[in-house]
């Protein structure tokens, strides 16, 4: 084997046939269509560029750095960070990394994803060795650059207000989103994969991930998904230490690990993950790839908190400081003659950084060099996306403004009964073809939802079709809103921002919350990357009686409406719908857009009633008083099944009321309103009619709650409170009395 393996180096495809004939169990192409490496122990020949030696070096200065934070912090994820440590200062020295330390940010870079996102220390430890190597060069980033940058001695006040963060997020150098739910970041490497293959571009992304995350429900999904599209242009360097933070990680999956990865048809390779050469080869053979298109895990083999004293090689190493004596023990061992006084973080960082030799940051230096000459040029970038793209409109969701005179395909009929479902069916396709940069998918239920005709303007992405914007995400909520999100934050060579929209049922959208809910926050830390996308919510309320309770979606908006960042939108009819996925593409801020299965009458405007286009203030009168003199009832109304029901018995109601109604489509909106515009909110709702309002919602009752005052919640609310049963969509009405005669009920017992 040693004859085979120095003759010619595994980069070369001639020594991987010879490899194959000598050592078969080393070499394989399986069955799934990938190929199996294992490069753990063979006499490799040393690659002339990558100086082990000095690499070494930078290891040990970034491990004292790690372990000087946490002790100074008390707190963090030592564990991890140590055993990754080789993966990731030989990644960023091997050549096979995309990455301009100069322009941290730059369009053309490839993308990083710390699934693990718990390694911060790891995170922050890296760029703070990195931006010490250039700053000895002179290099002062200037601007946004800047602000993305540690140094060593930031480090002293990790997870400590205004200094480095707990968790990694994406405003740092080499980190593409905000992590730390564990399995999240498979999905999220794996959407900023497809979008880059999608537009032409020859990006890599790299997810940064531990092995206990293959655990998660998520990451199966992931794995799946990037098999089945042919996504070479991703890959995952995983630290295989065997345990996540509880012990094995086989107290929770079965083994053998591997099986995880070959069994979706990945390349598989294996590595010593503190062996500096193997991991130059395994990475550099994973961006050339095997020949098919198909995603690489390289699996690195290693010691979990390596070098970290008496929780080496534990799960406890996770995220638990050593105590402080045996934290400066293992900082001696390292070779670090810190002071170690408890509390002076600072003097030990300082003793680390001088222990980082002048030769070992320049050598890092030359090697960042080399990873920024790997990025293109943005003009030429553009140029390929545009060769690659021709024939579509090159502009970005921002371009997406409302017609003066709206397409045909865009008005609904008034009177008609139309879903507004529909209406998102006909947007999404418009949409589709006024922008190349956007993306729609659902989770095998794109008949029922309504997105096939969009997904079908430019067909579903796939192996054949890897320039396709219709996604197919199967039976996989989590993948799907993950993945649809990391690609919704990003920032194309152009300053092009792509823009996502998946479906599935209301009542499933709750199993896409963390992904959701880690994108707002990604937004929330790092606004040049805030996100837009539409989630739909479908089949929303009680409209999918026949289905029983499983499918009512009752309840979900409890959820959504308690995040920052993101709005549930609810219009009434098919029109309002178009105004209001207008409104929400100019406003660029994610939502949640709430439409219903059968057909819901389309308001017949004029006499009165405003025009669809006032649904964007998140409410507006339908109808005003009339001072008639008689008690003010003011009528807060969601649903257009409710309003049609309301309607019916209006003249009722009038008999014995000066009645208003309010017609709601986003509460989020209308407080939105309040505060931009008083004025037109006050006419809306004014504070003297807010105790004459009743609120009618065809759900989560809380939903209208801003619309009352709080003593009224539980007296003049009305909604869905109880789980249904199956029954058509009338009689399901009728046994929660929101039809006719139960609205009467209500207002008879209210009149009392």
């Amino acid at each position: 084997m040693s004859v085979v393996t120095t003759a010619c180096n595994l980069l070369d495809p001639a020594a991987r046939m010879s490899l194959a004939a000598a050592a078969p169990e080393r070499l394989q192409h399986r069955p799934e269509g990938a190929t199996y490496l294992d490069l753990r122990g063979l006499p490799l020949e040393p690659l002339p560029d990558i100086d082990e030696e000095r690499i070494a070096e930078l290891c040990r200065v970034v491990r004292g750095l790690i372990f000087a934070a946490v002790d100074g912090a008390q707190s963090g994820h030592p564990g991890g960070s140590s055993s990754k440590t080789e993966q990731l200062v030989t990644l960023l020295a091997s050549g096979a990394l995309a990455f301009d330390a100069w322009q941290p940010k730059r369009a053309g870079r490839d993308r990083v994803v710390w699934s693990a996102g718990h390694c911060s220390p790891l995170s922050h430890a890296l760029g703070a060795v990195v931006y010490e190597s250039l700053r000895r060069k002179g290099v002062k980033l200037a601007g946004t650059d800047a602000e993305v940058v540690v140094y060593p001695e930031d480090l002293a006040r990790f997870r400590k207000w205004g200094g480095p963060s707990g968790h990694v997020e994406s405003t740092y150098a080499l980190a593409d989103t905000s992590t730390g739910s564990s399995g999240h970041g498979f999905s999220a490497a794996l959407g900023f994969a497809l979008l880059h293959r999608s537009c032409g571009l020859p990006t890599k992304a790299f997810a940064i991930a531990g092995d206990a995350e293959t655990e998660e429900g998520m990451s199966y999904e992931a794995r799946n998904m990037a098999a089945r599209l042919g996504l070479g242009n991703l890959v995952v360097t995983l630290d295989y230490n065997t345990f996540g933070i509880d012990g094995s990680i086989f107290e929770a999956m079965p083994a053998p690990y591997l099986s995880h990865w070959l069994s979706h048809g990945w390349n598989v390779i294996e590595a010593d993950g503190h062996a500096i050469r193997e991991l130059a080869y395994a990475y550099r053979l994973a961006v050339a790839g095997f020949g098919a298109e198909r995603p690489t895990v390289v699996v690195c083999h290693t010691i979990k908190g390596l070098g970290y004293g008496k929780l080496e090689g534990t799960g406890d190493s996770h995220g638990t400081p050593l105590a402080h004596d045996d934290y400066v023990a293992a900082m001696r061992a390292l070779g670090f003659a810190i002071p170690g006084v408890k509390g002076e973080a600072a003097a030990d960082l300082a003793v680390v950084v001088d222990g980082l030799s002048r030769a070992d940051s320049d050598y890092l230096a030359d090697r960042l060099a080399v990873a920024a000459a790997k990025i293109p040029a943005e003009p030429a970038l553009e140029s390929r996306m545009a060769a690659t793209l021709a024939g579509r409109t090159l502009k970005d969701y921002r371009a997406l403004r409302r017609p003066a005179q709206l397409p045909a395909e865009l008005v609904f009929e008034e009177g008609s009964l139309v879903p507004t479902r529909r209406a998102t069916e006909a947007w999404f396709a418009w949409a589709m073809r006024q922008t190349a940069f956007f993306y729609v998918g659902a989770g095998d239920l794109a008949k029922s939802v309504l997105t096939s005709k969009a997904e079908q303007v430019w067909g579903l992405v796939g192996p054949d079709n890897p320039l396709g914007r219709g996604v197919r995400f199967g039976i996989a909520e989590q993948n799907m809103a993950m993945m649809s999100c990391a690609m919704s934050q990003d920032t194309l060579p152009g300053g092009h921002r792509p823009m996502t929209a998946f479906a599935t049922y209301g009542v499933f959208t709750p199993m896409m919350a963390n992904p959701v809910r880690m994108t707002l926050i990604n937004s929330a830390v790092n606004p040049a990357a805030k996100a837009f996308f539409i989630m739909v919510a479908a089949h929303d309320g009680p409209e999918t009686g026949e289905d029983g309770p499983t499918h009512h979606g009752l309840f979900w908006m409890s959820l959504f409406t308690a995040y920052p960042g993101i709005k549930v939108m609810k219009p009434l009819d098919a029109n309002e719908a178009i105004e209001m996925l207008f409104h929400a593409a100019e406003l660029g801020e994610p939502v949640v857009f709430s439409v219903v299965r059968p057909g819901v009458p389309v308001l017949k405007r004029g006499n009165g009633i405003p025009p669809a286009r006032e649904a964007i203030n998140g409410a507006y009168v339908l109808k005003p008083f009339r001072a008639s003199g008689k008690p003010k009832l003011v009528l807060a109304v969601c649903g257009g099944q409710v309003m049609a029901n309301l309607l019916e018995i209006l003249p009722e109601l009038e008999e014995r009321h000066d009645v208003k109604i309010i017609a709601v489509t986003s509460p989020q909106l209308f407080e939105e309103l309040r505060k931009t515009d008083p004025k037109k909110a006050d006419a809306i709702l004014s504070a003297d009619e807010r105790p004459h309002v009743v609120a009618l919602h065809n759900g989560w009752r809380g939903f209208l709650y801003p619309f009352l005052l709080p003593a009224d919640h539980a007296e003049r609310s009305f909604g869905m409170d109880d789980f249904l049963r199956s029954g058509s969509p009338k009689e399901i009405y009728r046994a929660a009395g929101f039809d006719p005669d139960g609205l009467r009920e209500k207002f008879r017992k209210m009149d009392r």
